[in-house]
Parts: C-alpha cells; sequence; structure tokens
C-alpha cells in the first residue's frame, strides 16, 4: 500500500538492532592540527620512505643496512599505531596509562635509535658503488633518516610539553572526563 494517499512509511527492524549499532568513532582533528599531530605524520611518512628506498636495494650484501631497515620498519610500525590511537582518540578510553609519559619516552628512544641508523646509513653509503641506482636510493634514504631523526626529535619536545602540561592552565589540565 505504499502508492496510497496518507499512508504511513514504515520500516521493520528488531529491537536490538538500534541499540547494537555503535557510532562510527570520530577523528580527533584538534590532533590533526596540532604540532605533536604534525610531527608524527611527518615521522610516518618520512619513516616510509627510508625504509622503501633502502629495501629496493641490495640491502643483504652489506649488514649495516639490516640494522638500519629493522630500526626503521620497527618504529614506523609503532608510530603508524600511534598516530591512529590518538587520531581515534583512544588515550581517552584508556585514561590509566600515562600517554603523554609513554610518548616522550618512545620519541626519546626512537630519536637515539635513529641516531645510530643514520650514522650507520650514512657511513656504508659508497660512491663507487658497482650499481649506480643503489648509490642514489641508499644516499637518499641516509637524508631522509637524517630528517626522521630530526622528527622524532622535535616529537620528544613536543611530547615533554604535553607531559608537563606547558602551554594550558591548570584549570583545563585538571579538568579531565573519565567518562
Amino acid at each position: 500500500m505504499a502508492g496510497l494517499p496518507g499512508a504511513a512509511a514504515t520500516r521493520s527492524s528488531s529491537p536490538g538492532a538500534a541499540a547494537a549499532a555503535l557510532p562510527p568513532p570520530r577523528l580527533d582533528e584538534a590532533f590533526l592540527c596540532s604540532p605533536l599531530g604534525g610531527v608524527m605524520g611527518a615521522q610516518a611518512v618520512l619513516g616510509l620512505l627510508v625504509w622503501a628506498l633502502l629495501a629496493d636495494t641490495t640491502y643483504h650484501l652489506h649488514a649495516a643496512y639490516g640494522w638500519v631497515l629493522f630500526v626503521s620498519i620497527f618504529l614506523w610500525i609503532v608510530t603508524v599505531l600511534l598516530f591512529v590511537m590518538y587520531l581515534l582518540q583512544l588515550p581517552r578510553k584508556f585514561y590509566v596509562v600515562p600517554w603523554p609519559l609513554m610518548l616522550m619516552i618512545f620519541n626519546a628512544v626512537a630519536t637515539v635509535l635513529y641516531v645510530a641508523a643514520f650514522v650507520t646509513c650514512s657511513a656504508a653509503v659508497r660512491p663507487t658503488s658497482w650499481r649506480q641506482w643503489d648509490y642514489n636510493r641508499r644516499a637518499a634514504a641516509s637524508f631522509f633518516a637524517g630528517l626522521v631523526m630530526l622528527t622524532y626529535g622535535a616529537g620528544t619536545f613536543f611530547s615533554f610539553r604535553a607531559w608537563k602540561g606547558l602551554g594550558s592552565n591548570a584549570a583545563s589540565s585538571q579538568a579531565v572526563s573519565h567518562a
């Protein structure tokens, strides 16, 4: 009877369907616009460049590149996971974990590891390589490893400020809703 005027259009559904439908997770636009969010995005993009450039060379012939690949891939995965967690506002749901402190420690450790990876990658680049494209990719990977090292250093600075509560007043840093 859909064609009759004045007929009400109804839909049938089970009673639990409305309660079971969860709202989609909201993205934290404020995090994306924050310095820490921008730095984490840059870490993910530049870290991907480092390990993608090295993975496309004959890295297995040089043991030093194994270390650089380990550092870059491991830290890239952890950075992407943390970025998605902050983007989906999951630290607000797990408020027991001291997220700013944990993020500061992660960034500090990642900075130290990337210093070692940058020095190792730079020292292993040889201009007399028998494959010219390997030299270009390794040199580019060394350059991007230096940039990633700097972004992790900046991430350490910004996460330290977030941990200490610098840049906000005392009322906003104490009034946290754990609902």
